[in-house]
């Protein structure tokens, strides 16, 4: 098996290192637009294994995709932060330029592969992706849920005093304000956490992870790399290792949740064939109707996107 990270920055290092490590694959390549880096860390993740006994190759490439050929799955992290006096308009535009050509690339080199989209906008990158690719459905997903229910859930742990391994968490909609945390469906080793948590409690710690990216900038000065790059990996372990792993991704919904040609993040099982089943949980009309707002909230951004005629 073979994987494929597009973008040796941090996030996508990070992803690397943790498949890498993992031992589920026999080569990881890293690609990068800037001369030398991805080649580098490759090297030096390769000298690490040794040291942490693992035996999958790590190589690098600077804008070389024939070095990608016949890639299982592909993590894209490709793409722009946005700077002071950017516009949104600008940071779309550039970004779904980016991760076009990216695509165009990792189609014509492996055709079957299997694509994990990590740069932002997420959920409208994700669209690019797929209708640059023209694969099926099941074969392009976003990485995002993962990542906010992991910040959920590690807040949750830090207020109960608990592990966070027993704690099960569901997150829907958009990636970013508009996200839709169900408490209902948030378990501490099956038991509800409303039983644990007051309402007012419970409301602060879906707040902060609804913000959890900005927090992690405001600390840092850039995005966070560490959590984001774990959570692109474990999504390539569930579709590599054939694991049938419940996940929140985003995904192309097709009438799921009464939603049509739109990207959002919902509870999908993973495995070898990618996307093997949207499953379908049971909301409130309250629920409902906060997936419903941001679902059009990333249908105004896949809007922006066709006007631009990028696709």
């Amino acid at each position: 098996m073979k994987v494929t990270v597009v973008g040796a920055g941090n996030v996508g290092a990070t992803c690397a290192q943790i498949v890498a490590e993992k031992n589920i694959v026999s080569e990881v390549v890293l690609l990068d637009i800037k001369e030398g880096l991805s080649e580098g860390k490759a090297l030096d993740l390769w000298q690490t294994a040794p040291i942490n006994y693992y035996d999958t190759r790590t190589v690098g490439a600077t804008n070389d995709y024939s070095k990608s050929a016949g890639s299982d799955v592909v993590v894209i992290t490709s793409g722009v932060p946005r700077k002071p006096g950017m516009s949104r308009d600008d940071l779309i535009s550039i970004n779904a330029g980016i991760v076009k050509s990216v695509t165009e690339n990792v189609i014509k080199y492996s055709p079957n592969a299997i694509i994990i989209i990590v740069s932002n906008p997420l959920d409208v990158m994700t669209y690019v992706a797929y209708a640059v690719s023209k694969s099926s459905k099941n074969k392009v997903l976003g990485m995002a849920g993962i990542l906010d229910t992991a910040r959920y859930r590690a807040f949750l742990a830090e207020a109960l005093d608990v592990s966070p391994r027993d704690i099960q968490a569901l997150l829907m909609g958009g990636h970013g304000d508009t996200m839709v945390p169900l408490p209902r469906y948030t378990t501490v080793a099956g038991i509800p956490v409303t039983e644990m948590l007051d309402e007012e409690t419970l409301a602060k710690i879906i707040d902060r992870t609804k913000k959890g990216g900005g927090e992690l900038v405001n600390l840092m000065g850039t995005s966070a790399w560490y959590a984001p790059g774990s959570a692109a990996a474990q999504m390539v372990e569930a579709i590599v290792m054939d694991q049938k792993r419940v996940f929140p991704c985003c995904v192309k919904l097709e009438g799921e949740y009464g939603l049509n040609d739109i990207f959002v993040g919902v509870p999908v099982k993973l495995g070898k064939n990618g996307v093997e089943k949207v499953m379908e949980v049971k909301l409130t009309a309250d629920e409902q109707e906060l997936l419903v707002a941001s679902a059009a909230a990333v249908k105004e951004i896949m809007d922006v996107v066709d006007g631009m005629n990028i696709l």
